[in-house]
């Protein structure tokens, strides 16, 4: 008889590369330095790139929070450092999203950031949203996980929820005025998305007490 050869364990049988998601992660990056090269920002630059820069911020939000549910769904471990990677993804576009504001459109000047954040409040929300997105991605590595240990490293990546919640109002509330219409698909996207994360806590509930 042939010698037989032990399967793979499943974790080695399907694993997408990180480079190649943080390569087409990059795209909209890329095509958007393109259009500023081809001066094809529209009329306004500063505020295409502010509202360009949120909603891939967002979309990346999206994706990085259906990892886990497209994992237990189909079964497949191999998609778990997507979460990571698609969180950092989304800090780096969160990232350009604040310095447009802060660089770009207030200069570094303090006392007309104060007045902007006085005449339009939802930035107050986008602050919280940032910062928040800006602890979790300073976390995420392993020696934080380890230094922090697994239960509360959890407790504290769980907040990327309350997170994507503020990203969503903050959204909603810009263009409130005008078409509601994306906001509310990435409010129905994240309704879903928690709906299945309560789902599964209590699914899991009476196997934890028996």
């Amino acid at each position: 008889m042939g010698e037989v050869l032990n399967p793979l364990p499943a974790r080695k049988m399907f694993r997408i590369n990180t480079r190649l998601v943080w390569l087409v992660g990059l795209v909209p990056l890329a095509v958007l330095i393109y259009r500023a090269i081809r001066h094809s920002l529209t009329a306004n630059p500063i505020e295409f790139v502010s509202q360009y820069t949120g909603w891939w911020t967002l979309l990346f939000m999206m994706i990085s929070l259906s990892v886990t549910p497209m994992r237990q769904l189909f079964n497949a471990p191999g998609l778990f450092p997507l979460r990571r990677t698609f969180g950092l993804i989304t800090f780096t576009y969160a990232a350009l999203h604040f310095l447009t504001w802060l660089v770009l459109e207030q200069f570094f000047d303090w006392s007309e950031m104060m007045h902007d954040l006085s005449d339009r409040p939802f930035i107050y929300v986008g602050f919280i949203a940032f910062f928040g997105l800006f602890s979790l991605a300073l976390t995420s590595n392993k020696r934080t996980k380890i230094y922090m240990g697994p239960k509360r490293w959890k407790r504290l990546h769980q907040a990327v929820y309350f997170v994507a919640i503020l990203g969503v109002i903050h959204f909603y509330i810009l263009v409130k005025s005008s078409d509601v219409t994306e906001p509310l698909l990435f409010a129905s996207v994240l309704f879903l998305l928690l709906g299945f994360r309560l789902f599964e806590y209590f699914r899991r509930q009476p196997a934890n007490r028996a």
